[in-house]
């Protein structure tokens, strides 16, 4: 029964062991991965004079102890299987590229360990994955039996009879080979106790091997690329405690495809593996010293004596203990951590006695005395020279000593089948290779998921994995190996910094570098060529040496410590490239996915059903100017949208449903979406929306042959179609909102990549790919353009809102729902915008057209839906935004129904226009209550104030300017107009510092302005009730001061300030007229007279922009000053300065009272002013008239005191 866990089979296993060897000491430590024998049973001590050459009752009978092996004619065969590394490699992935040295049979460990001693000949196939090196027996006269019959390796079996032996003939084994056999089998029968037997688990029983070379029967070889009848089994157990591979890159069955017929699994897991199977008793983790080494053993071992493990072994009394046996019996206890040697010994098998030998004291028996510093030093030279050497993942490595010769030569057989122009594939050890570099990157795949430290070594793996297998044969795989390279970069993600991390860190893809490289002299030691002078004189030249990648020039130098610099400690300098560019790494990515695409379609047969395609003929992305078609054929093309769910068809390309071709496709289909979804994305940011639409039409075209494959559709693949249309109407919005560029869109649009044309190919061999052409054409029309996107957000809203996603996507779906919003608000206004130009382009403005109707219909029924859109999210600001739009539209109805007189002037104020000016208001005070206050969105909550204020503004302006004194008493109209304006005034927000706060200020001065104005109106037309008319006097004051006020302090309003003036001057001298005492009269002028030296402000700021406007006479008249307004100004200001002046002149002089020196004085300058006024030239240039009347009230500034402010007492 096979035991999977870690030092439960057996007991002793789990320690460390120490060998002393004089003063050193050996640190070696064996715990056991796997076991299929039993416990450990005594064994039966033969009696004296036992004749071995009998056979036992139970000879070649099955028995657990001793495996399927000991029931053959041979007895235990020390032979090494192929392939049996890449067996273990496969059942303890986790182990391989990083945690393990050495992956091998203990035969071919000891076989290693023992070169310096034995002059036995020494072949062994070396591949290296990350830096872990598989070592197995490569049988040459085996492989050359075999290419005889085959014609394949016919190259390598050229070089070797030409480098090595010319007159190469399969040597036979000796009688007394197969006798020695024979009496071991018989002895090992003999020594099982009869205590129970169990089903075989395992073949091939070590026996430590003597010193005699080549040996034993052949094994067989797996054909490489040879039909096999076998159907596919799974492992009656798995053997492997680590985590089995993510369904998502598993391999399942690879198979190969020639072509003429389908055949069945060229290898696989189960029974039937030929070879690749993990065929030994024990599978066991050794580490000798620093090196970590997964080693597989079949010796049996019993249970007695002093300890609860020994070896059993069988000697010929007349044959002393040699080196090589000590080394062979001293290594096999250590790997199997056994503490002592039971010894047999026998006469022509006649048995003789037992001796009983610590493993300790192996290295000290007689005429085997060995240094066990000497075996360590060994293996860290074996190893490190063959790290140092074996660089290349994915090539078959053959290290080779010819009997009889201290020289041991390392080839790349890779290499020299590439020079020999052979096809790579005669190499059978390309398809394990292959199979192993894919399971470790799987592997290691799952534990990139938590770190991406790995994402190097697994691209490295499977870019060799790739390299070796050929498209024909083995599409699995290398559609898998392209996927999972594409898995590596994820699209999804921002990408962590990892310190400027370069594309390639050295190194090229498929090698590895070591991190120490030993020194120049030392690496030419390892270099240099030498003859061959071994047992074959007549071989070698130094042209043909030169083909040895690396030379161990004698044997002897493997005992010299650190002879060769230790560098299993190595680092593979794979750095996964790291591009900061989103395109680069989503071209990457598609480049993997048409890799993988090729190789399932070139695995699918039924090519002479489908349309023909040329890939190389582009695939048209057509435009179409939709704004004649009519909304109904769209509503229809929409649909499709949402209905591209559960179609169900067969695949065009004639997939079987549950192929690995059909799991693939849908993989890579939704990766190659995936990409240009990123894609996609990326080109939004850079604001390149013709590119932008192109990918996303290619992404929703991948993911109409996912459905056109896929039965059903999960809930991750039916979100991803949300973000897919989604991001399809922010591009249809943008294309709307910049009509402007369309012919550089449509550039970008049209432009495709051959990549892209040939992964079009290959969706159009399962689809046509036609289901979201509506949503993805780039149409001309803006109107259009604003449809399609908002019925993508729906789309992708009730993809959101449907059973499979309700409970899965929140936030999402609030995405969306502010996307919908923002399309409805987009179309409103686009709406609201084409009725305003209908009104603009009216040349009568008589009754409102139908088409201006439906606008406001359109525009109105869009605003109500986005409201409701962001009122479900929660989203005030911007359902404030929506209601301050919604307000702006019933403002443009209320213009639109202005009346127009007989002769098309401007009539009264309209009930109609109350009424939607009402409207308006009410949408922007709902528009206040929804933001509830300025700290919540303070630019929004300014938008709506000013629109707010501007509402009332322009409402009572127009019940002012119209009244509708046809209908009101003109004390109502007053009235309202007071209402609007001072509510006008509360929303002027004067206070904080904005862009606007100049035109709140203009604002404010002019609705004080007109306050005034209406107050001085009501005070002149008043009669009777004089309370209400003093009322009305104190009002005009109040407001023709601020008003004053507030355009002094703007700086640019100077004929607002001179008629603000003016008029207040004409309000002082009506004042004036009603008055009868020339006392009285006097003060009114004084103070008439102080006003209208405040003019002086606004003729100061006109004679500047004068001044500025000469010279800047090329830029026309400046856009501040209206000339004509200001000489309409100054034909009222001269006569009544100059009425002003001349009335206090003769009230003064004509008064009773005697005046003083100060009135004098003023007198004096009064008439000075009069004087210069008179005589002032009418036809004079405007500038020169401005100035004297600076220079004139400066004069009667400084006489009369009047303060700067504005200000006056009434």
């Amino acid at each position: 029964c096979g035991c999977s866990e870690e030092g439960n089979a057996e007991s002793w296993f789990d320690r460390e062991s120490a060998i002393c060897s004089g003063s050193s000491e050996i640190k070696s430590r064996a715990v056991v991965k796997y076991c299929a024998a039993p416990p450990p049973t005594s064994y039966a001590l033969l009696q004296e004079k036992t004749d071995l050459k009998l056979p036992p009752a139970n000879w070649l009978r099955e028995n657990p102890q001793l495996g399927t092996a000991g029931t053959t004619i041979l007895g235990s065969s020390s032979k090494s299987k192929p392939f049996s590394s890449f067996g273990m490699a496969y059942e303890f992935i986790d182990c391989i590229g990083d945690d393990v040295d050495v992956v091998s049979d203990s035969e071919n460990i000891k076989k290693l360990l023992k070169i310096p001693y034995s002059k036995s000949h020494l072949s062994m196939a070396v591949h290296r994955v990350g830096r872990t090196l598989l070592l197995d027996e490569l049988d040459i006269q085996e492989l050359f039996m075999r290419s005889s019959q085959t014609g394949d390796w016919t190259w390598l079996k050229e070089f070797y009879q030409r480098l090595i032996d010319q007159k190469w003939q399969r040597k036979k084994k000796s009688k007394e080979h197969w006798y020695q056999k024979a009496i071991l089998s018989k002895f090992l029968y003999y020594s099982i106790n009869g205590n129970g037997a169990a089903e075989p688990q395992s073949d091939g029983l070590n026996e430590g091997e003597e010193e005699s070379g080549a040996e034993e029967f052949s094994s067989s070889w797996p054909t490489a690329f040879t039909s096999t009848t076998s159907n596919a089994e799974e492992s009656e157990a798995p053997k492997q405690e680590s985590v089995t591979v993510d369904s998502s890159f598993a391999l399942g069955q690879v198979t190969s495809v020639p072509k003429e017929q389908n055949l069945p699994t060229i290898f696989n897991e189960g029974e039937n593996g030929q070879g690749l199977r993990n065929d030994f008793v024990r599978n066991i983790m050794w580490t000798f010293e620093d090196i970590h080494m997964l080693v597989g053993s079949n010796m049996p071992i019993f249970g007695g004596g002093r300890y609860p493990a020994v070896s059993l072994r069988l000697r010929d009394n007349n044959k002393p203990i040699n080196i090589l046996t000590g080394i062979d019996y001293w290594l096999d206890n250590l790997m199997c951590n056994v503490p002592e040697l039971v010894m047999c010994f026998h006469v022509n098998g006649i048995v003789q006695k037992y001796e009983m030998i610590k493993t300790e004291d192996i290295p000290h028996l007689e005429n085997s005395t060995f240094s066990t510093r000497v075996v360590k030093d060994i293996a860290q030279n074996v190893l490190s020279f063959l790290k140092s050497n074996c660089t290349k993942e994915g090539h078959t490595y053959w290290l080779f000593k010819a009997s009889g010769s201290d020289i041991v030569k390392l080839y790349d057989l890779t290499t020299l089948c590439e020079e020999a122009e052979e096809e790579k594939y005669q190499n059978p050890f390309t398809l394990p290779v292959a199979v192993l570099l894919y399971k470790v990157a799987s592997n290691l795949m799952l534990k990139a998921r938590q770190n991406r430290k790995h994402y190097g070594t697994i691209r490295t793996l499977l870019l060799n994995c790739v390299k070796l297998l050929d498209q024909d044969r083995h599409p699995q795989i290398i559609a898998s190996a392209h996927y999972m390279l594409s898995e590596l970069f994820q699209l999804d993600e921002p990408l962590e910094e990892d310190g400027g991390e370069s594309l390639r860190a050295g190194g090229s893809e498929d090698s590895y570098s070591d991190e120490d490289r030993e020194e120049e002299e030392e690496e030419e030691d390892l270099t240099e060529d030498s003859d061959d002078n071994g047992s074959y004189s007549n071989c070698s030249s130094p042209q043909d040496d030169s083909k040895a990648v690396a030379v161990i020039r004698s044997v002897g130098e493997l005992s010299v410590p650190e002879k060769y610099r230790s560098t299993h400690q190595i680092r593979p300098s794979c750095a996964f490239p790291v591009s900061q560019d989103k395109e680069e790494r989503c071209r990457l990515v598609l480049s993997y996915v048409l890799k993988g695409l090729k190789a399932v379609d070139g695995s699918i047969k039924k090519e002479s059903d489908l349309p023909a395609a040329d890939p190389n003929t582009p695939i048209p992305l057509k435009y179409e100017d939709r704004s004649a078609t009519g909304a109904c054929a769209t509503e229809k093309g929409i649909s499709l949208l949402l209905e591209r769910g559960d179609q169900k068809h067969t695949t065009r390309s004639g997939m079987i449903p549950g192929s690995w071709q059909h799991h693939m496709k849908l993989k890579l289909f939704f990766k190659a979406s995936k990409a240009y979804y990123v894609l996609s994305d990326a080109a939004t940011n850079l604001l390149k929306y013709g590119r932008a639409l192109r990918y996303i039409k290619l992404s929703l075209q991948c993911y109409d042959a996912y459905c056109s494959v896929s039965g059903t559709l999960h809930p991750h693949v039916l979100v991803f179609h949300s973000q897919c249309l989604s991001l399809c109407g922010d591009i249809q919005l943008m294309l709307a909102q910049n009509a402007n560029n369309r012919a550089a869109y449509l550039e970008e649009y049209s432009y495709q990549t051959k990549e892209d044309q040939e992964i079009l190919h290959s969706l159009h061999r399962e689809s046509s790919c036609q289901a979201f052409s509506m949503a993805t054409d780039l149409a001309m029309d803006p109107e259009y353009q604003l449809f399609v996107s908002s019925k993508c957000y729906e789309a992708a809203y009730e993809l959101l809102v449907s059973e499979p996603l309700k409970d899965l996507t929140s936030d999402q779906l609030s995405q969306v729902l502010k996307r919908l919003g923002n399309i409805r608000n987009e179309m409103g206004v686009y709406y609201m915008n084409q009725a305003a130009a209908m009104q603009a382009e009216k040349e009568v403005k008589k009754s409102v057209s139908a088409a201006e109707q439906e606008m406001w219909k359109k525009s109105f029924g869009f605003f109500e839906k986005g409201m409701k859109d962001f009122e479900a999210i929660g989203d005030s600001t911007n359902t404030a935004l929506l209601l301050c739009n919604t307000g702006r539209l019933m403002r443009i109805c209320a213009q639109a129904h202005c009346n127009l007189s007989g002769d098309e002037s401007r009539g009264e104020f309209s009930p109609e226009e109350a009424l939607y000016y009402n409207k308006a208001i009410d949408y922007y005070l709902q528009a206040m209550k929804a933001l509830a206050s300025r700290e919540k969105h303070s630019a929004v909550w300014d938008s709506v104030n000013w629109e707010l204020s501007t509402t009332y503004f322009t409402l009572a302006t127009l019940l002012q300017d119209y009244a509708p004194v046809s209908r009101k008493a003109q004390e109502q109209i007053e009235r309202e107009v007071t209402e609007a304006m001072m509510k006008s005034l509360k929303y002027c927000d004067l206070q904080t510092d904005s862009a606007r706060q100049p035109l709140y200020q203009y604002r404010a001065a002019t609705i004080h302005h007109r306050l005034a104005s209406m107050y001085h109106s009501c005070f002149r037309n008043q009669v009777g009730d004089e309370h209400l008319r003093k009322q009305h006097r104190s009002l005009a004051e109040l407001h023709y001061s601020k008003a004053v006020s507030l355009f002094l302090s703007l700086k640019d309003a100077p004929c607002e300030l001179l008629r603000t003036l003016l008029e207040r001057v004409a309000f002082a001298e009506f004042t004036m007229a009603g008055q009868n005492s020339s006392t009285a009269k006097l003060k009114s002028l004084t103070g008439a007279i102080e006003i209208m030296t405040e003019t002086r402000h606004a003729f100061q700021l006109i004679h500047k922009e004068l001044q500025e406007e000469q010279t800047e006479v090329t830029n026309g008249p400046m856009a501040g000053l209206n000339l004509q307004e200001v000489m309409k100004l100054i034909g009222v200001f001269e006569p009544s300065f100059s009425f002003l002046l001349l009335q206090v002149i003769k009230l003064m002089t004509t008064a009773k009272r005697k005046p003083s020196n100060k009135d004098e004085e003023l007198l004096k300058t009064y008439k000075n002013v009069y004087s210069k006024l008179l005589r002032a030239e009418k036809n004079a240039p405007l500038v020169s008239r401005v100035e004297l009347y600076v220079e004139l009230l400066q004069q009667l500034t400084q006489r009369t005191g009047s303060d700067d402010t504005g200000t006056r007492k009434p």
